[in-house]
């Protein structure tokens, strides 16, 4: 170890002492800083969760993010009279949709299971940081999986319809998000009126 690591780091100790402090106090400085930075990182990590996908209609096989309304039946036939589908585009969809669907279920199983993971490392006396941060990764991993799978979905179908269809599809997709996006306004500046 070089003497600036030694230098730097008696310095950060005695940063924990003053004139009243005897030194036997200074180990609980550093303790109370360690399960400080213990508690922000798991805070940090809890996020990372919180917004990895999940079993609800956000997750892989729910409804959230594009082509993923494409796994509900219904809307995929309310999609598909909208660009008018021949019976044969119909026959080739439901059929991408239902390989789809099987590796998507497949996929929420193992988030489930890493999301029951990683409450149980959060849930001992003592949270072990390499495991929250190799199950973080491993949530990563999985996102990442079903976010091409989705990918996947979507070029499937895509290659089933014609240019035409997929402009017909992307303007009502543009005219719903700014449907959304004015509903979204409308209830924000309610919500601000004063009362």
């Amino acid at each position: 170890m070089s003497t600036t690591r030694v230098a730097s780091r008696d310095s950060f100790r005695d940063s924990f002492r003053d004139s009243s402090q005897s030194p036997s106090r200074t180990p609980r400085a550093l303790r109370l800083l360690v399960a400080t930075a213990v508690i922000a990182l798991a805070g940090g990590l809890s996020q990372t969760v919180l917004a990895a996908p999940h079993d609800g209609h956000g997750g892989p096989g729910g409804r959230s993010g594009p082509g993923m309304g494409l796994l509900d039946a219904r809307h995929a036939e309310r999609l598909l009279d909208t660009v008018n589908a021949t019976p044969d585009q119909r026959a080739q969809v439901q059929q991408i949709l239902q390989a789809a669907k099987a590796d998507m279920a497949a996929q929420r199983d193992a988030s489930r299971k890493l999301h029951q993971q990683s409450q149980a490392v959060f849930a001992q006396p003592t949270v072990d940081a390499r495991a929250a941060e190799a199950l973080r990764v491993q949530m990563l991993a999985q996102h990442d999986q079903a976010s091409k799978r989705t990918l996947q979905l979507m070029l499937d179908v895509s290659r089933v319809l014609t240019p035409e269809q997929r402009k017909t599809l992307s303007d009502r997709m543009t005219q719903r998000r700014a449907m959304m996006e004015r509903h979204r306004a409308e209830r924000d500046s309610a919500e601000r009126a004063p009362r």
